[in-house]
């Protein structure tokens, strides 16, 4: 029972998992049930399974559809921006030390920085507009990813590189087509702790001047006092944030099937 390594079927996993879920929500329904905590600090789950509909039902921009959609996009573009940005960012630092010597003192400490700090100023140089929420969430998510594609290629043998050198490639084709095949299967794990970091920020991002989007309604709804709602709208965000989480690790299994699932 106390063995980490102890493989488990697929079905197995489904099933404990949501037995987590159940005891989780049986336990809130006791509570809630109970009368121990007032309804404004915890409202019930069938409280919150009606705001849930009564959201869906909704016009205009509290709709929960065009709500979730909106924070999803933005989830979405971040997540390029990062993949784009930050995984060649993280191999050049993997690959050369030099790079990494310059680079590292600048992105090592940001994952200990409290990123929210640096929400004003991103404002005070992009703006109040979509492009403000999009870099806030691509700055949160890479101060992550970078350092973990970086120490992924690192993790790479030197001899598969060098190998590759030997066979008559350059140092360049040799990480190419060497060293980042092997490193691929962790550096789609940073992507995916990328996507959960941004859904973590979303509320923050959605902050400031937000027309649209789940951290909007959460807001909104918090200055009407209708905790049952900012609770909906907490369960979409972390519905959502399990889903990519889930659709991400799919994925990979089919890219890498020879991966030995965590």
């Amino acid at each position: 029972m106390w063995n980490p390594h102890e493989p488990i079927s697929s079905r197995q996993r489904q099933i404990l998992g949501l037995a987590g879920l159940g005891t989780a929500v049986a336990i809130w329904a006791g509570v809630a049930a109970s009368g121990l905590v007032k309804p404004y600090f915890l409202p019930a789950p069938w409280d919150v399974a009606a705001a849930l509909l009564d959201m869906a039902q909704a016009e205009g921009d509290r709709n929960l559809f065009g709500a979730a959609w909106a924070s999803a996009r933005r989830v979405g573009l971040a997540l390029i921006a990062v993949v784009i940005i930050g995984v060649p960012l993280g191999v050049l630092m993997g690959s050369s030390s030099k790079v990494n010597a310059v680079l590292s003192p600048l992105v090592d400490p940001m994952r200990s920085a409290p990123v929210v700090a640096v929400l004003p100023i991103v404002v005070l140089w992009f703006g109040i507009d979509e492009t403000a929420k999009i870099v806030f969430l691509w700055l949160g998510a890479s101060v992550f990813l970078i350092p973990m594609v970086r120490d992924a290629i690192v993790a790479v043998p030197r001899q598969h590189g060098v190998l590759a050198e030997d066979l008559g490639a350059t140092p360049l084709e040799a990480i190419r087509h060497s060293v980042f095949p092997l490193a691929l299967p962790r550096i789609v794990d940073a992507i995916i702790v990328a996507v959960g970091v941004e859904w973590t920020y979303i509320t923050v991002a959605e902050y400031v001047n937000a027309k649209q989007g789940l951290g909007y309604l959460i807001q909104t709804y918090k200055r009407l006092s209708a905790n049952d709602k900012v609770f909906a709208g907490i369960f979409v965000i972390l519905v959502m944030a399990l889903v990519t989480d889930q659709a991400l690790k799919l994925l990979k299994r089919r890219l890498f099937p020879w991966e030995t699932e965590a």
